[in-house]
């Protein structure tokens, strides 16, 4: 038996016949929230940033200078948020806006 004997259905969106779990892969990406950085990459979870200005963090009293290297970052869900870990600061939320990816 081959694997062409998947269903095949018609996606609306683009007007072509395509196999049944290529719909639902393409679904589910577009469900997904695409974050960009600055630059326009997108970015993925254990990306690395560099900063593309200087920010002051609120609540732990220091700035973290442009060209600062934020490793493995996390994504949120929200297309501007992302988590990121730097020494000295718990919890770190950055705006993709103010990042590069490396």
């Amino acid at each position: 038996m081959s694997g062409s004997d998947e269903d095949y259905v018609y996606d609306e969106e683009s007007g072509e016949w395509m196999a049944a779990s290529e719909l639902a892969a393409k679904q589910a990406a577009a469900g997904a929230v695409e974050v960009r950085d600055a630059v326009g990459n997108l970015l993925a979870d254990g990306d690395q940033v560099t900063l593309i200005k200087d920010l002051e963090v609120k609540g732990a009293g220091q700035t973290l200078k442009r060209g600062t290297l934020i490793k493995s970052i996390r994504l949120t869900g929200d297309a501007q948020e992302i988590d990121c870990r730097y020494d000295g600061i718990k919890g770190l939320v950055l705006r993709a806006e103010f990042v590069k990816k490396r």
